[in-house]
């Protein structure tokens, strides 16, 4: 069953691209135009939304490199430490909206310091999953189309990924 499933999964992706190219000549269209129109507006578009990835990446490395990362979350831990949430969860709390490959870095450390059965590698493993990077997410997608007003999109996402993050915690407690 196991090599099925594997076998099924290297097939995905060039079924997907097969079928694309059929239905795309069987509502007669040109295929391969409309790639290479799509192509050509590729780098346009990383053009446009460069300045906003630099600007966050300069920003979480710096945020990570001034010592501010550690002092954010040795706060929570302390004021949260009642609760005996692992540190590790903290850690991934305060990064995971930052960015993504951040945090699969750190989860990947988590899981190799605390073990793939602990409760901090159940959790940050939740957290993972149940929350977003919001501000990679809000600097490219709101940098791709020029939106400026963003006064309530912040806390929003903020609070989703708060919620999300308190319920991984919940949920892994409650099950483990």
């Amino acid at each position: 069953m196991i090599q099925y499933i594997n076998y099924l999964s290297l097939l995905i992706i060039p079924l997907f691209i097969l079928f694309t190219i059929w239905y795309g000549t069987f509502k007669k269209i040109r295929v391969y135009d409309s790639f290479i129109a799509g192509a050509k507006e590729g780098p346009g578009i990383v053009l446009k939304i460069f300045p906003y990835l630099l600007a966050i990446f300069v920003a979480i490395k710096g945020f990570q490199a001034s010592g501010a990362f550690e002092a954010v979350r040795n706060v929570f831990h302390s004021s949260f430490a009642s609760l005996d949430i692992p540190l590790e969860v903290f850690s991934m709390s305060i990064i995971k909206p930052l960015s993504g490959s951040a945090s699969t870095a750190l989860f990947t450390d988590i899981v190799k310091t605390a073990g793939p059965d602990s409760i901090a590698t159940k959790m940050t493993a939740v957290i993972m999953g149940s929350a977003e990077t919001t501000f990679f997410v809000l600097a490219v997608y709101l940098g791709a189309v020029s939106i400026k007003k963003t006064r309530y999109l912040l806390p929003v996402c903020l609070v989703a990924d708060f919620v999300g993050i308190v319920v991984a915690v919940a949920v892994v407690r409650w099950i483990f």
